[in-house]
């Protein structure tokens, strides 16, 4: 080549990812910023497919169009764990999309997502073909015979992959003992956020507690997901209902909504609830959500890694969990914020009644959490670490020569 020529100008690497929906939740967050973050390399352009979400859930559909993300949809891939009709025209609607835009690399992420994308990926000839565990559905969510069978179909999709990748050390090693993979076929790559507006909550404080009208004095206690059988909010109210024992003035705010909204808001008025428990439905305003919370409770049975404990700790709000999933992985327990048993409300009751009781101990713990979750947990690390994988696996796979590298 004649240096006067200038650099021979290369075609960037084409990725497809898919996602069941993008209901509220981490995992739409984590595609929309990475969709986001590679589009601003010229190495790499990105497409970004998904679902319908489910009634109940809420959407992330403006949180992703607002970071330059426009969504390819395909009304019938829902986020269900079954096999109707509708995935068969689902998988013929996405296997001659990939066709069509003929991708270097398929990244899907979610159980139903991961079923349809990993085989019209392969159908359609891609070269490279990952897939992320953002949690699992193994245990907790079905029955033995449902939950044997997604088993056996994630093995075989397994064998689909190129890579397949685990959002923590825990899903990882669940994903490990139910059979999945042997673990040289994983690689633990951590969620990444945007989390600069929550570094500073300053300027949001006070406005929650006047809203709901709370009193700036009183404890004031809240949780953030989907009211899904899974995240386990009974174990939360009945929790709140120990605490009103020790703490009569404690407010307790529900943020979220789903299909268990009507059972948990009747649960909340019986007497030892009554006129204490907050619902808010989904918030978008989540800085302002944790700016005035004194604790985050995460009640959940299963989990991967909850984006709600990561936000709160990045807002300098205490973390109190149950050790599952993903969580002990998070949280460094008595440093960064506090773990409980399982289905336990009297230790969940202890353990948000210590930090109330102790700001002094609580200081240390949410100044550690801040810093831990910055080091961690930032969407810029994601998309390097991300893009440093796909050119890794192209290379191996001797599909990077002539595309951007």
């Amino acid at each position: 080549m004649n240096l006067r020529d200038g650099p021979v100008s290369r075609p960037p690497v084409r990725v497809l990812r898919v996602i069941a929906r993008l209901n509220v939740g981490g995992p739409a967050r984590h595609v929309a910023l990475l969709n986001a973050g590679m589009d601003e390399s010229q190495r790499f352009r990105s497409w970004l497919v998904t679902g319908t979400e489910n009634p109940g859930e809420g959407t992330l559909l403006d949180y992703a169009r607002a970071r330059g993300v426009e969504p390819l949809v395909i009304p019938e891939i829902r986020g269900q764990a079954s096999f109707t009709p509708r995935d068969i025209v689902a998988l013929a609607k996405l296997t001659a999309l990939v066709r069509r835009i003929r991708p270097h690399v398929v990244h899907t992420h979610t159980a139903k997502a991961g079923f349809l994308g990993r085989i019209a990926a392969r159908a359609a000839g891609v070269p490279v073909v990952l897939h992320t565990y953002h949690g699992h559905v193994l245990t907790g969510y079905y029955g033995h015979a449902k939950t044997r069978v997604l088993q056996l179909m994630e093995r075989g999709l397994a064998r689909l992959s190129d890579q397949l990748i685990a959002v923590s050390d825990r899903v990882r090693d669940d994903l490990i003992q139910f059979g999945v993979a042997p673990a040289e076929r994983f690689r633990v790559v951590p969620l990444g956020l945007d989390l600069a507006p929550l570094f500073d909550v300053r300027a949001q404080r006070g406005a929650l507690r006047k809203e709901l009208s709370v009193a700036a004095d009183a404890p004031l206690v809240g949780i953030v997901g989907r009211l899904f059988p899974i995240k386990n909010h009974t174990l939360f109210l009945d929790a709140a209902a120990r605490l009103l024992a020790e703490w009569p003035t404690a407010r307790f705010v529900v943020v979220g909504d789903g299909v268990l909204r009507g059972e948990l808001e009747a649960r909340s008025r019986r007497p030892d609830l009554a006129g204490r428990v907050l619902f808010t439905g989904w918030r978008h305003d989540l800085a302002t959500i944790y700016a005035d919370l004194d604790v985050l409770a995460i009640s959940s049975r299963n989990e991967g890694t909850p984006v709600s404990a990561i936000e709160a700790m990045a807002a300098g709000c205490v973390v109190v969990a149950t050790r599952v999933g993903g969580l002990p992985d998070l949280i460094d327990d008595g440093r960064t914020g506090t773990l409980v048993p399982a289905d336990d409300p009297a230790a969940l009751a202890s353990a948000i009644g210590r930090v109330l009781g102790d700001p002094e101990r609580s200081g240390p713990m949410r100044a550690a959490a801040r810093v831990d979750v910055q080091q961690r947990f930032m969407a810029t690390r994601l998309v390097a670490d991300m893009q440093e994988l796909y050119l890794e696996l192209l290379t191996a796979k001797n599909v990077a020569e002539g595309i951007t590298r």
